[in-house]
Order: C-alpha cells, then sequence, then structure tokens
C-alpha cells in the first residue's frame, strides 16, 4: 500500500473519531443522542441538503438514513429505486436525503459521499449502499477509510480532494450539529425512517409506500 494513503488515512480516522468522541457520539445501534442545546445554536448553512426532484412537487419525502445500516442498504437496493423511477424521475416527489450518524464510521462515509458535491452524491451513496457488506468488512479504522478512499476513487474524486474531505474537522463537527438538530426537529430515533409531508413512517414496503404517496398526490 502507498505509504502516503496509509498515513492519509490513519490520521484522518484519528482526527475524525477524535471530533466524534469529543462531541460525545456513541457507537450505537439507534440514532446517536446528544442535547438539543449542545447543538442548537451552532450555524449549519454551509451544509448542503441533497435532493432530488422538483422542489414544488405536491409530495416531499425525507429520508433519513445511515450508510452503515443494513436496513438502510436494502431500502435503496429494493424500494427506493422503485420511487425514484416512479415518482421522482417524474416529477412528482421531491426527495430529501438526510444522513443519520450511528458510529463514527457513518460519518466518514458521509462525508466521502458529499466530497463531491451534490451532482456526485447519490452515485456514491449507491456504491456505498450496494458495497456496504465489503466497505464494513474490517476491523480496524484504518481500512475501514481506506476502503472508503477507494471507493471514492472509483467515483471519480481525486486522492488529495479525498484526503481533504476526510481531514476536515470543520466539516465533521458542523454535520454532527445539523443531524442532531434535524433529528429533534423530527423525533427520529431509527433508520430508516422517512417523513412524508411532515408526518413520519417507519421502514415499509414499495406498495406500502406507493399506497401513501398515491393517497397524497389526489388529496
Amino acid at each position: 500500500m502507498n505509504r502516503r494513503v496509509m498515513i492519509g488515512a490513519a490520521a484522518a480516522a484519528v482526527a475524525l473519531g477524535a471530533v466524534w468522541w469529543q462531541l460525545g457520539g456513541q457507537e450505537t445501534t439507534g440514532a446517536a443522542t446528544a442535547s438539543t442545546s449542545e447543538y442548537a445554536d451552532v450555524d449549519t448553512s454551509s451544509i448542503t441538503e441533497m435532493t432530488m426532484g422538483p422542489e414544488d412537487a405536491k409530495v416531499t419525502i425525507t429520508e433519513y438514513a445511515s450508510f452503515t445500516c443494513p436496513h438502510c442498504a436494502t431500502f435503496h437496493q429494493t424500494t427506493f429505486k422503485e420511487l425514484k423511477r416512479d415518482y421522482i424521475d417524474t416529477g412528482k416527489v421531491h426527495f430529501i436525503y438526510r444522513d443519520v450518524y450511528f458510529d463514527r464510521v457513518g460519518l466518514w462515509a458521509s462525508m466521502v459521499a458529499r466530497c463531491g458535491g451534490p451532482v456526485r452524491f447519490f452515485g456514491i451513496s449507491d456504491m456505498l449502499y450496494s458495497q456496504q457488506k465489503e466497505w464494513l468488512a474490517a476491523d480496524d479504522a484504518v481500512t475501514i477509510s481506506n476502503n472508503l478512499r477507494r471507493i471514492g476513487k472509483v467515483a471519480g474524486l481525486e486522492e488529495d480532494q479525498i484526503n481533504a474531505c476526510l481531514e476536515d474537522s470543520e466539516k465533521a463537527e458542523t454535520l454532527l450539529a445539523w443531524f442532531n438538530q434535524n433529528k429533534d426537529a423530527d423525533d427520529i430515533n431509527s433508520t430508516p425512517t422517512l417523513m412524508i409531508n411532515g408526518k413520519q413512517y417507519s421502514n415499509m414496503a414499495y406498495s406500502e409506500l406507493k399506497t401513501i404517496i398515491d393517497e397524497k398526490l389526489a388529496e
């Protein structure tokens, strides 16, 4: 392995791991918890909402998901593809994707997905979900970091670009604050969770989701 890449991966893992623990992050199977007051006043206006479909669509669906969540991976490889085909690509639904950070690795994956901006975000996200078992199949942070780097490179990101994204501790802090503000506002405690025109729904089969969307389109 390239020594420069290994050193960079180790540095990023240490730096972002430190941010995670300093801000009270916990390794958990549920949504990370933090006090509302801790993040309420943080300026998160620099964080870009990742969206698809027209903003003026009659139905808006916000998905809360984690790149380390196996149920989210299943959702994105099945239900989401049908949702995109039938409703997002046809202009009937405005879709918003919001990150949930179960753990520090989920934060790292999000930073790689966001590294290419809105243009590349959903393409990289699809790779992260479809290859989730492979890039998570490691016992140490440096290997996982390198696995994420490889996905970024395949997606067309430059090595220096990926390094800069993964080593951006200020961005990591802002993303954690943004997640916690959204989590508190929408009362998110599991993934994937869908907000459909402001109402919360848990994970469901596409047939159920389709029925809900069609009812709201008919209103």
